[in-house]
């Protein structure tokens, strides 16, 4: 346990790994601040009869917030939306695509807009859990969800719906300045590890009970861990291209002539694609809420453990893992520091020949990548399906938590050897490092 201490003794570390722990704790005791106006007793009861549907798929990424009825209820998932939008008009915009390639200050402005984007996205949504939540007075069998419907309520909700989903965005952001990790990712990873605890104790009463059959709950495990093991070799496997850098004179010395090499990873778009499918898979509930025509069939045909959903879902992350992969990796600019640096490729020239290498190899490695993620976040829902085990924590979610649980340590683990302490891994242990792909 001695890289406890060595965390203990870089206080830049400690602060930042205590503030990241505060703002998770501000995050989860929000889950609990009801909306006003409603009974989360009756609102819990109905998820968990739905617990399969889209209703316990948006309460799995709210963290639990959403049968709470909280004013976190909507979670991060408007800014998700949000961001995914301007990844598409930054690839198609003119304006927006000048805007990103001018640094630090265009990205701030793009930024900018994805939050106002993010606050009219949660308006629209709170709206619409609104009507969704008065409908349920009259569907549900455990009672009325809201105490006094009408204009008063609506208006109430989306105020502080909007209010948390805004809140939740400053945390993430403030995480990710002053924290360490990604912010928004660990919120998501804080809203799904939450679940955990609880699903296991049910799992293992309905087994004491005979619900359960041994069989099963071995499958289950074994998947499981396949599937933990599978995710950490794909999300540290790379490819790496051989570099060669030219000697050459500066003043009376002689530089160059070393090789190195330019590491690409497998899966460079991460977590990513999922939580852009599933945000954007989430999208028809809201429009059903709000009465679009044509949305209730869609969302009855697109129920989260149908083949209908999964084929969309699987089609989507493909997209998504080339989508966000092309915006954020640029084979162009990467041959111009190259060239700038002096260094090329064997066998390559340099400049757009070498872009045009790079830009095949990394679109061969992604199709790798999105295979592998497409794989991972169907294939435990539908064992877990086929046994009928009622434990809903699916490939998306492993794929999250562990993803996120690695970029984190790696991220501490860096902290560390940038001031020549042991890593986290031990003195003996191997680095976290990418695997060869």
């Amino acid at each position: 346990m001695s890289w406890i201490a060595n965390i203990a003794r870089i206080p830049e570390l400690r602060r930042r790994l205590l503030f990241t722990l505060g703002m998770l704790a501000v995050y989860r005791i929000g889950i609990f601040v009801t909306t006003p106006g409603v009974d989360r007793n009756v609102m819990r009861q109905i998820v968990q009869s739905q617990s399969g549907s889209f209703l316990g798929l948006i309460n799995l990424f709210s963290g639990g917030a959403f049968e709470q009825l909280s004013i976190f209820a909507l979670g991060i998932m408007p800014y998700v939306t949000a961001s995914i939008v301007f990844s598409l008009l930054t690839a198609v915009v003119r304006p927006l695509e000048e805007l990103r390639k001018e640094g630090e200050a265009g990205m701030r402005r793009i930024n900018q807009y994805t939050r106002y984007a993010t606050v009219v996205l949660a308006a629209v949504q709170g709206f619409g859990v609104a009507l969704f939540l008065e409908g349920q007075n009259d569907a549900s069998r455990f009672g009325d969800v809201v105490a006094e419907p009408g204009w008063a309520f609506r208006l109430m909700t989306v105020l502080s719906l909007t209010t948390g989903t805004a809140f939740i965005m400053w945390l993430g952001e403030q995480i990710t300045e002053r924290g360490v990790g990604n912010g928004i990712s660990l919120i998501i990873f804080a809203g799904i590890i939450a679940d955990l605890p609880g699903g296991l104790f049910q799992l293992g009463s309905l087994v004491q009970l005979g619900q359960v059959q041994p069989i099963g709950l071995l499958v289950l495990a074994f998947v499981g861990l396949g599937a933990i093991a599978v995710i950490v070799f794909f999300e540290r496997a790379q490819r790496r291209l051989p570099i060669h850098y030219s000697k050459r004179m500066v003043g009376r010395r002689l530089y160059g002539g070393t090789s190195s090499h330019l590491p690409l990873r497998v899966n460079m778009a991460g977590v990513i694609p999922p939580i852009f499918a599933s945000s954007l898979l989430m999208f028809p509930t809201t429009l059903a809420n709000l009465g679009v025509p044509g949305m209730d069939w869609l969302q009855n045909q697109m129920q989260p453990d149908g083949w209908v959903y999964l084929t969309v879902f699987v089609a989507l992350t493909i997209f998504f893992t080339y989508f966000y992969t092309s915006v954020q990796f640029q084979p162009v600019d990467v041959a111009e520091n190259l060239k700038k640096q002096s260094a090329f490729i064997p066998s390559i020239r340099p400049g757009k020949a070498t872009a045009e290498y790079i830009d095949r190899v990394v679109t061969r490695i992604t199709f790798g990548g999105a295979v592998y993620i497409a794989a991972v976040c169907t294939l435990p829902s539908l064992l877990q399906t086929s046994y009928h085990v009622p434990f809903y924590y699916g490939g998306t979610s492993l794929m999250i938590v562990v993803g996120v649980a690695l970029d984190t340590v790696q991220q501490i683990e860096s902290h560390l050897i940038t001031r020549h302490y042991e890593g986290l891994a031990g003195p003996s242990g191997p680095r976290i490092r990418g695997r060869r792909g």
